[in-house]
Order: structure tokens, then C-alpha cells, then sequence
């Protein structure tokens, strides 16, 4: 029984790790940049954007241009908050590769 017990133990160890990793995630935010710089995007860690701004000289030019630099900002903050995200999750659940042997965290 004893074995049982540090089974359960462990694995309320790894759900309050996953929680903890699950706020980190939510907290996370990026940036994605384009062209030049001129239009700039901000995810949150589920992806809602919080923050976008475009270049006033942009204004002037036709809506396709900015259109098609929004999309390139916001694939570009959505790399790099995936990224975040993932060294997160590596980060909060480190060290838990030997509580269960032949478990594998799914990522």
C-alpha cells in the first residue's frame, strides 16, 4: 500500500506542477514585428490579441498592405508565444520524468 500512496502523492505533486504551468502559460505574452517594425502585434497566451499597433505612415498606403502586415505581425507573435509557451511547460515540469516511470508528458 505504500506503493499506492506515493503514486497518489506524486501525482497530486505533478497536478498542482500542471496548474502552475497552466498559469504561467495563461500570464505569457509576445510580440510579433512587420515590415520593419512599422506594425506590431500582441497575444496573450491563449492567442487574444491585447495589442496592436500600426505605423502612422502605413495609414496612407493601400488597406492590402496593412492588411497583409497584420497577418505577418500576428503569425509572428504566434510563433514566438509557442515558443514561450512550450519552455514554459519544459520549465514547470522538469524533474517529473522520474515520478512515473514510462509516463511521458503529452507535448
Amino acid at each position: 500500500m505504500k506503493d499506492l500512496s506515493k503514486i497518489m502523492q506524486q501525482a497530486q505533486q505533478m497536478q498542482a506542477k500542471m496548474q502552475e504551468a497552466q498559469e504561467k502559460v495563461e500570464a505569457t505574452e509576445a510580440d510579433g514585428i512587420a515590415g520593419a517594425g512599422l506594425v506590431k502585434v500582441r497575444l496573450k497566451g491563449k492567442g487574444e490579441m491585447i495589442g496592436l499597433e500600426i505605423d502612422p505612415s502605413l495609414l496612407e498606403d493601400d488597406a492590402e498592405i496593412i492588411e497583409d502586415l497584420v497577418k505577418a505581425a500576428h503569425s509572428d507573435a504566434r510563433k514566438r508565444l509557442e515558443e514561450a509557451m512550450e519552455k514554459a511547460m519544459k520549465e514547470a515540469t522538469s524533474g517529473m520524468s522520474g515520478m512515473m516511470p514510462g509516463f511521458k508528458m503529452p507535448f
